[in-house]
This record gives C-alpha cells, structure tokens and sequence, in this order.
C-alpha cells in the first residue's frame, strides 16, 4: 500500500485525490492519535487551530477538518485563511494540543493539501501519520451531548501572528521601499500589513485572492513580475512568498533574483556577527549549491547537509539545537522563532538587514557567488539501481575529477516516479550542461526500464 502523507502532509487533486471525505476521517484519526492529553491543560478538552490557504476547495476541506475535530470532541479555533507557518506558531500559543492546514503550497489551484501539527507546532514525525493512517475507519465511540467539540471563529489570530514577527525581528523599516508578491495567496493581507507595520513602504502585487487565481503567474514560482515591478517602481528590494508563504525568495534593486541559498548566506553572517547562530552552524540540504559551502567557509560558518526537504533540515537543527536552516527553494527555518519555514518571518529578517547594514541587497548577496548548476531529470528508469551500477557511479567519479573541486556532481532518485535527477555544478554554465547531459546519456543507457 502507497503511503498516504507524502514528505509535506497529504496531497493531490482536491475533491478526488483529497475529499471532504478524507478531510474529515483524517482529522478524526488525528485528534484520537494527538488529543489523548486533552485534559493536560487545566483540565479541559484537547483543542485544535485550523486554517487555510484560499483556494476554493479550502472552503469545504476546511469545514470537513472542523468536521472531524469537532466529532471527536476536539474544540476548534478557525483561523480562516493564514499563512501556514502561522498556524504553527497559533497552535503552539493557543495551547492546542493539534493544528491543520489546508493548502497545497506552491500547486496549482484544482489541488490541495492537509498538513497537521502537533503540540507545539511541531511538523508529525513519520511514526505519527503512520499511527494516524492507521487509525483511519477504526470504530469508536462518538462523544454526544456537551461531549462534542465546539466550533470557534479565531480572528485574533492574523493579529497574533503579526505581532510574533514584529517581536522575532525587532527594528524599523522606515525608508525602505518593498515590493511584495503575494501569490494570491494566504499571505495577501499578512504579508503587505506587517511590513507597513514595520514602516517600510509597500507595494503589493498578486494580492487579490479571488478563489482561483492562486500562484497564478505570481509567487516564488513566477518572478519575472516581481522583477518588473521592482525595477519599475524604483524599490530597494522584493519579496515573493507561495501559495501558503512557508517560503520566500527575494529580488534586488536591479531584478535580480537572491534565491534561498544566497538569502540563507545573508542571515547567516548577520546571526553570527550578533552572536544568535548556535555553533556558528547552517544547515542546508544537498542541493543547495557549492557556491554557499564555499562562501560559509570563508565566513568560518560550518555548514551540515541534509537530504532535500524542509522536514529533514528540521530534524538536523532540532537534534543539535541549530538556529538557523533552509532549502535553495526559499523555505527557510529560524528555530528561535518559529517550527517550520516561513516566508514572512525570512523577508522581514532580510528587510532588517538591508535597512540595519545600510547596503543594497545585491551587495549582501554577494557574499557567495552562485555556481552555475544544471538539473536534468532522467525518466523511465530503474531508479533503485543507481547507487549500485557500477559504470553510473565510475562515470559519476570520472567527472567529479575533471572538475576538481571546481564543481560537483549529485545524483537524487525521485520519491515518487522512476526517473533519476543529474544535476552537476561547475565554473562555467557551459561545462555543466556537457556533463549533466554526460551523465544523464550513461544513466538512460544503464537503466532504462
């Protein structure tokens, strides 16, 4: 049986991969797995925040969720539409024993998704959602009577949310000038608002959810309009998060893009010039590119890779007590203020450094320099077999010496389809082309189903 939670909650296309009817024996599931401490806070029920992101399917999935949490005799503060790593920080402030979100991040509209949390705010652990998959359809006893969980509107909590981020990145923002792109998603009216409460002068574009206009053109996955419009309007900086604003990549004054590597790179050395990055450790995943190795290590910045995806770089910092870590893509974890990425939080805390050093982002960019880096995704193969064909991984050891530690070679298996990904770094754009397509021709030839 395929796994139901993939490595972000349960995904796919909404009303026939994830249905109200899912929503609502999931949410059931999770509040018998998590809510078994529901007296552990003076005595009451266990309770549960719940928000979304505001694509249209969110609107039912949303009510199923409160559904099954309510049916279960869990108490559940709606939240409405808010980014997800505020549902994180809401559930942990509110005591709640669970939190869910439904969004399917940076996807296109006609999918969605469901993300749960857990005391804390915390992301589940593997083990958990395997509990919780199977506990689904399990008989139980229905609560009735006062015995059945209460449904709350939770409006405070945007409020909640935006005073924790002004408090986790103190200082003004008077003078600057930001662009923000919204994806037309959850952080539309967040986003935009903290920043003007910040005194930074705002521009926003992609902040107009209408249901179904949701990463449409705009967001993390779409910059060019963000770089227009930041060369157009004559900002300092801006900012672009995804659907659910868990990431965030940025756009200097001249529309370049400073993506996750180079944003990890800037706050990085501002946390360890104030003293706030433990062991003066990064953690980053194997995809993050040479070019921040190279540039930490020249900071004296020790930097431990992880496998791709935020959850893994979360375990890493949570097992050593690190502080600070993030994906290429923009998810981006400050551990002191907060569990999971979040788009926001790392576009103020860049804001504050651009504002406090007095310098244009691409100049604080520049403390690495991006090797050119070449992903080519080799389908149709047998996947499991990479690691261990012998003229793969000759090949793989051939090119890793041509280039001389002027680049590097990785090859990923794919989680969910039977393609490999070759993706080679080197000094010259040129020079990685010729050997991803190298290594991808030998892969194809090797394991071809």
């Amino acid at each position: 049986m395929a796994r139901l939670f993939g490595t972000d909650g349960v995904r796919g296309l909404a009303n026939k991969d994830v249905t109200a009817e899912l929503a609502l024996q999931l949410s059931v599931a999770v509040a018998h797995e998590l809510g078994s401490s529901g007296t552990s806070y003076g005595g009451r029920r266990a309770a549960a925040v719940v928000g979304r992101d505001p694509r249209a399917s969110g609107e039912f999935l949303s009510a199923a969720v409160m559904a099954g949490f309510a049916s279960a005799g869990v108490d559940v503060l709606d939240a409405g539409v808010l980014p997800t790593p505020a549902i994180a920080y809401l559930t942990a402030r509110m005591n709640a024993e669970m939190g869910a979100v439904l969004s399917a991040s940076h996807n296109a509209m006609p999918d969605n998704g469901i993300k749960f949390f857990a005391e804390g705010g915390h992301k589940l652990a593997d083990a958990i959602e395997d509990a919780i998959t199977e506990r689904l359809n399990n008989d139980w006893e229905r609560p009735t009577g006062v015995g059945v969980g209460r449904i709350r509107p939770f409006p405070q909590g945007a409020d909640f949310y935006m005073e924790h981020l002004l408090d986790s990145v103190p200082g003004r923002l008077d003078g600057l000038h930001v662009v923000i792109d919204a994806a037309h998603g959850a952080a539309s009216h967040v986003g935009p608002e903290v920043f003007r409460r910040a005194g930074a002068t705002v521009d926003t574009i992609g902040g107009d959810p209408d249901g179904l206009n949701i990463n449409d053109g705009y967001g993390s996955t779409h910059l060019h309009r963000l770089q227009q419009a930041v060369v157009d309007r004559g900002a300092d900086v801006g900012f672009a998060f995804d659907g659910d604003a868990d990431r965030c990549l940025a756009v200097d004054a001249d529309g370049r893009t400073v993506d996750g590597d180079q944003i990890m790179a800037i706050l990085a050395v501002d946390m360890k010039e104030r003293g706030t990055l433990t062991g003066n450790m990064l953690v980053a995943t194997v995809m993050s590119n040479l070019g921040l190795l190279q540039a930490m290590a020249r900071e004296g910045i020790e930097v431990v890779q992880t496998a791709v995806g935020d959850r893994y770089v979360l375990e890493a910092m949570r097992a050593q007590g690190y502080t600070l870590g993030g994906e290429q893509s923009g998810h981006v974890i400050m551990l002191d203020h907060g569990t999971t990425g979040d788009g926001v939080l790392t576009a103020l805390a860049i804001a504050r450094r651009v504002r406090a050093a007095g310098r244009p982002l691409s100049e604080l960019a520049a403390v690495m320099t991006r090797l050119p880096q070449v992903l080519v995704n080799v389908k149709g193969v047998d996947k499991t077999r990479v690691d261990d064909d012998e003229i793969v991984q000759a090949d793989v050891a051939a090119v890793s010496a041509e280039l001389d530690g002027s680049g590097r070679v990785l090859l990923r298996k794919s989680g969910t389809e039977p393609l490999v990904r070759v993706m080679v770094e080197a000094d010259t754009a040129e020079r990685a082309q010729q050997y991803a397509d190298r290594l991808a021709a030998v892969v194809q030839s090797r394991l071809a189903l």
